[in-house]
């Protein structure tokens, strides 16, 4: 009886087996007549002009952009070019009044996302801009941890930072600002004013200064401009 079932086992398996070496050979054969022209050689796939693709071998003949050229298009759209416009003018042009910004400065900008302040501090002059965030967006912004920030202490003259409140930890992502500025210069924030008081903003500070507070309408919406002056001083 064992010896029976064996067999009819056996024989189900050759058959289910069978089975499926007829679909995949059938799905080869038509995705080959899907993906290539018969008037083409191996070679070249045929391109669909669809918004979607409508099969995977569709999707699998599509070029990709590189990041590079993602970012170059969107660099190049309207909105982005309003966001750097209205840094220059409602965050860099008060910081260089206040003659703690020049061309010569060291400025680094964290969180920075696609690089509109990097963008915004180059177009007017300053060339020594470095952009971090949690993901690298050339050829502005590059990768690392705004919680524990890759350089030295004090290397730079200005911190600057639009994203606060997407610091996990406030606190922390504060203090590697004021390590990497050097003492005399600046820790500069944008907060949206409904989100965040000014006072719990500066009381996240302990090696810097409140120098001054500006509401400024950054891209339609209206912000606080924080200045903190890093003396050097570690508070308890």
């Amino acid at each position: 009886m064992d010896r029976n079932v064996r067999r009819l086992l056996n024989r189900v398996s050759v058959v289910f087996a069978t089975i499926a070496t007829v679909c995949l050979l059938n799905l080869f054969h038509h995705s080959s007549r899907t993906c290539f022209s018969s008037s083409l050689t191996h070679t070249h796939l045929t391109l669909s002009r669809a918004p979607f693709p409508k099969s995977s071998c569709d999707a699998f003949s599509r070029r990709v952009s590189s990041i590079e050229a993602r970012s170059a298009k969107f660099r190049s759209s309207r909105s982005y070019l309003r966001r750097v416009h209205s840094l220059s003018v409602s965050v860099f042009d008060p910081i260089r009044s206040l003659h703690l910004l020049s061309n010569s400065s060291n400025v680094l900008c964290v969180l920075a996302g696609i690089g509109h302040a990097v963008d915004s501090l180059q177009e007017s002059g300053v060339t020594d801009v470095t952009g971090v965030d949690v993901i690298d967006y050339p050829p502005l912004v590059q990768r690392a941890d705004p919680h524990n920030l890759p350089f030295f202490d004090g290397v730079f003259d200005i911190g600057f930072s639009d994203g606060l409140v997407g610091a996990l930890y406030p606190v922390r992502f504060v203090g590697e600002l004021e390590r990497t500025v050097r003492r005399g210069g600046a820790v500069v924030l944008v907060v949206a004013r409904e989100v965040a008081k000014v006072e719990e903003v500066v009381g996240l500070f302990k090696r810097s200064k409140l120098l001054e507070v500006r509401s400024v309408n950054l891209d339609g919406s209206d912000m606080n401009l924080i200045i903190m002056k890093r003396n050097g001083t570690k508070s308890s």
